[in-house]
């Protein structure tokens, strides 16, 4: 048996409730691993809440590291023993030990900690998806880059000084622009204090960026579009702030802007593609261009009070529960 978060019912963080659940033994394809840390991600919120819809009752989570206990027929880059860690469908990562498919978990390095592997796949692997899958950047480009100081921003930061990006951070405080500066960034936006894209038209002489990448929906959609060069791309990856409306197409003629709406898991579903993108993650962790910053700890039995932290986007960096 195994300690594991559920709903049974979409809604607040109330909904989220502890059971023992059986573990069993792996079948072909998948394996039983023994957690060591959990990751929290928005998406466990949306997922939680009924943004994302799902068959109920569910466990939630999808991000965590650990130890392999069993393998089943067909594994061939795990075995017992293996320290290892992934993002990965279906959801079920709040838990002391799981079943599940064995194709997006990654044999985990030693240089990086359990709970760094938990607070970094998810949020990592959006990185590399963002920066060398969803459109080419090269060394000068420019990014703006929402809610910098969380923990996909902290990563971006450091992954966009680490190939000579321009990123250009927004957050909601003085406190948390400083952290995305300190971070890599080579400007910081306070959106709190107002309207951000005039200020990135200056901080770009009037140009706009070559990419947004906007995590936070509803309230700084439009404002992503103005701050825009001509054809350039606007990545819609998140929706902390609530649901971007339908946009009508004639918004793109604008500037003969690009839109896309892009999600890790259609990135990480061939086995090759996620073992290929965790390496070069990994590769960008021990090399130490990319700290893995955890603010946040919560035992699993407090996981109703850091969904309240997250919704309230009181952390920095990333938040795992422990066991």
């Amino acid at each position: 048996m195994a300690k594991t978060v559920v709903i049974r019912a979409h809604g607040g963080a109330e909904a989220l409730v502890i059971e023992d659940r059986p573990v069993g033994e792996p079948g072909p394809g998948e394996v039983r691993i023994r957690h060591h840390a959990v990751g929290l991600n928005f998406i466990d919120v949306y997922q939680r809440s009924g943004v994302y819809q799902m068959q109920l009752p569910q466990a939630l989570g999808m991000e965590a590291a650990g130890v392999i206990e069993a393998v089943g027929p067909g594994v061939t880059h795990l075995k017992a023993g293996d320290r290892a860690a992934y993002a990965a469908q279906p959801p079920g990562a709040y838990t002391e030990a799981r079943v599940m498919p064995a194709a997006q978990v990654c044999p985990l390095p030693d240089g990086i900690s359990f709970e760094e592997g938990a607070a970094m796949m998810l949020k990592g692997l959006t990185v590399q998806y963002l920066f060398h899958r969803t459109v080419p950047l090269k060394a000068g480009d420019s990014v703006l880059f929402h809610a910098a100081a969380g923990g996909v921003g902290l990563i971006a930061c450091q992954w966009a000084k680490s190939e000579g990006i321009r990123l250009i951070a927004t957050a909601g405080s003085d406190e948390k622009c400083q952290l995305a500066l300190d971070h890599g960034a080579e400007a910081a936006i306070n959106y709190s204090e107002g309207p951000f894209a005039p200020k990135v038209r200056e901080l770009t002489g009037g140009r706009g960026v070559d990419v947004v990448m906007d995590s936070v929906g509803a309230s700084t959609f439009e404002g992503s579009m103005e701050s825009l060069r001509p054809v350039g791309m606007m990545i819609s990856f998140g929706n902390a702030s609530g649901v971007v409306p339908p946009v009508p197409l004639a918004v793109l003629a604008k500037g003969s802007y690009q839109l896309t709406r892009p999600t890790l898991f259609t990135h990480i579903a061939q086995h090759e593609d996620c073992q290929a993108m965790a390496k070069m993650l990994f590769e960008k962790v021990t090399s130490g261009a990319v700290k893995i910053r955890i603010d946040q700890r919560f035992p699993l039995d407090q996981v109703a009070e850091a969904h309240r932290t997250l919704e309230a986007r009181a952390t920095t960096g990333a938040t795992i529960l422990t066991l």
